[in-house]
């Protein structure tokens, strides 16, 4: 609940939407009951023929005649109290002086409220019976298209708010998930991301719309009917309420059985995104191994889950639907049998219980059902509101602690500068280990100067990747530290460290836009012709003209639309292209012919001068390029000499 008040704290930043909004709430419900009210002079003057002037009139007259007698009663009492003997007589004398007191109290509300509408009513109302039901029909078709307009504004203003509450809150996320590093990141998977970013988030702006919208304006319109009946008669309308404690209960038995299912539903969805995004990032390799029929079973497993939470959630959603009806219908009923009882009867008690202050008229019975009647439809409605904000709440106590999730890499409070151009970098007593168990380096001891061609050697698995990572602080190490000139890597900002830093690797990635995006990505600010440099640098610059649309060619996702030696060479031309002091290459030559490599090197050679270039490599004609080679095996580190590099 913590977590869906804050959603709804942060959607007052929009106070004028929800103000008016609210506004428009309050109109809906005082039109609502006005409209239910304006039965009675309606029935009132069709059942009596006469204009409400003269019913309000008769009201004023018949109300004085009342209080003169209650108060010739009150005289006879008083004289027949001072003469009693006994006690008993009295107290009984005294028990009816004090209800006679009561009804003058009523007799004189009457009389004031009819002294001050009849100057309206000759004012405003026509003097004739028809007239007057025409009238106020008119105005009860008029405040209808009014509360229309005003649900309406309601609907659209909420909506706003709730979808800029979702909108801000799918920032949060896609901006916590490209801030964090691989291992808070990989906590919540692109699985996680995803369904957040999408279904989640959309269940946190419904319960959004649900709470100031429908949970503001439907208990704002039971309400108002609720009021009205209660100025007809109090303690009638508590009788009809009777068995509202025990609907409460229930309904909120079903709440929190509806919430806990809905976080199971989101909890298995990110299941569902889990197995669907899994697939489609490695099609190929299901359908080369015609595993079709795997991953359907395991799709279907992981829905199937969903379905059989989702059928829970909505029995429990369908039972809140009849208790919610139950309790209007129980209200009603009460309601009839009651102010059945006090008309038929002339009555004003029940069971010895008063109910009213004098015998209730057909009239006023008759609105005071119609107000039950207005109370049970919002009360109806009510229920799937219910349902909305449980699920809102579900989505919120999911989305606030992912957006809560801290970094693994700290970025440093007081930062110091990096030099530029650094000198060297150092690597000291390195040790790290992906999952505490087993170690991928340790006790590594590196030196690499300004201007180094360092080739990285080893077998797959010996931790040569890893380095990299440390370098451009994807990770930190366990133990030891990275350095730049003697400053520690923990000691300054990670944007300036990789600001100094071009990457190139194996699995290149690539946007579905154009060639021209893609390149521009290692430098936004870069011009047209200094892309095109860099293509040619790289040696990418003949088959990308080729295209039909140049530079325009959209490359599709992941550049599936060329092939593994062009999409090396792309991402090359972004490395170039970001001028930066220190190159990293991580096998990025591994799937270019041996004529493009040739070529490549000797952009690499040209480009390399006066540049740290790091180089991850199995291939001899890379190691052509390197002025000192290491080999890492099982987190130990080695220098080969140069001249057994062809070994």
């Amino acid at each position: 609940m913590k977590d869906f008040a804050r959603a709804l704290r942060q959607a007052w930043r929009y106070w004028p939407a929800l103000t008016v909004a609210l506004l428009c709430s309050l109109g809906v419900a005082a039109l609502w009951g006005a409209n239910i009210a304006a039965i009675f002079p309606i029935i009132e003057t069709t059942l009596h023929g006469e204009s409400l002037q003269t019913w309000n009139q008769k009201r004023l007259e018949k109300a004085e005649h009342s209080l003169a007698n209650h108060k010739a009663k009150i005289l006879e009492l008083q004289k027949r109290r001072a003469a009693a003997a006994d006690s008993e007589t009295k107290r009984e004398l005294g028990f009816q002086l004090d209800l006679l007191q009561t009804q003058i109290k009523v007799e004189n509300a009457r009389i004031y409220s009819a002294e001050r509408l009849q100057p309206l009513f000759e004012r405003f109302l026509p003097s004739k019976p028809f007239a007057t039901v025409t009238l106020i029909a008119l105005f009860v078709a008029v405040a209808t298209a009014v509360k229309q307009f005003l649900m309406l504004c309601n609907t659209m203003l909420v909506s706003y708010v709730s979808q800029s509450i979702a909108r801000d809150v799918r920032g949060r996320i896609f901006d916590k998930a490209i801030s964090l590093d691989r291992p808070a990141f990989d906590s919540q998977g692109i699985s996680g991301f995803t369904a957040h970013i999408t279904h989640t988030t959309d269940m946190l702006a419904t319960g959004i719309t649900n709470f100031y919208g429908g949970a503001v304006t439907e208990p704002l319109r039971i309400l108002a009917c609720l009021g009205g009946a209660w100025m007809i008669s109090w303690r009638l309308t508590l009788a009809s309420l009777i068995f509202a404690p025990l609907a409460a209960f229930l309904i909120l038995f079903l709440n929190r059985r509806i919430r806990a299912l809905s976080l199971r539903i989101l909890d298995r969805s990110m299941g569902f995104h889990h197995v669907m995004l899994e697939v489609f990032n490695s099609l190929l390799t299901v359908q080369a191994n015609t595993m079709e029929d795997f991953e359907r079973k395991r799709f279907a497993e992981s829905t199937g889950h969903i379905r059989r939470i989702a059928m829970k959630a909505a029995f429990y959603h369908a039972l809140s639907s009849p208790v919610t009806e139950l309790l209007g219908m129980g209200m009603m009923c009460t309601g009839v049998i009651v102010s059945g009882y006090l008309v038929i009867n002339q009555e004003t008690h029940i069971f010895g219980i008063p109910m009213c202050e004098r015998p209730m008229s057909i009239t006023l019975v008759t609105v005071f059902f119609a107000m039950l009647i207005g109370a049970a439809d919002p009360l109806r409605k009510l229920s799937s509101v219910i349902t909305g904000v449980n699920n809102g709440m579900a989505a919120a106590g999911l989305l606030y602690p992912m957006l809560e999730i801290k970094s693994y890499l700290v970025e440093a409070t007081n930062p110091k500068p990096l030099p530029s151009p650094h000198e060297r970098i150092e690597f000291r007593g390195v040790h790290f280990s992906y999952d505490g168990i087993q170690k991928v380096l340790e006790n590594v001891d590196l030196t690499i100067a300004r201007g180094d061609h360092l080739a990285i050697v080893g077998p797959n698995g010996g931790g040569k990747s890893t380095l990299i990572n440390l370098l451009c602080r994807f990770y930190d190490p366990h133990y030891g530290e990275v350095l730049f000139d003697g400053v520690s890597l923990r000691d300054v900002t990670i944007r300036d460290l990789r600001s100094r830093i071009a990457l190139v690797t194996q699995q290149t990635e690539l946007f579905n836009e154009t060639i021209l995006h893609n390149i521009r990505y290692g430098r936004w600010d870069a011009t047209n012709e200094e892309i095109i440099a860099a293509a040619r640098l790289a040696r990418a610059d003949a088959f990308i003209s080729a295209f039909p649309e140049g530079y325009q060619t959209v490359v599709g996702p992941n550049g599936h639309r060329l092939s593994g030696g062009q999409r090396q060479r792309i991402a090359l031309a972004r490395a170039f292209l970001r001028n930066a002091e220190i190159l990293i290459l991580d096998e990025a030559t591994s799937q270019i012919d041996v004529e493009s490599e040739k070529l490549i090197h000797e952009a690499l050679s040209e480009f390399g001068q006066d540049r740290t270039l790091i180089m991850i490599t199995h291939r001899e004609s890379t190691l052509s390029l390197a002025t000192k080679i290491v080999r890492l095996e099982n987190g130990r580190m080695e220098t080969v000499p140069i001249a057994l590099r062809a070994a």
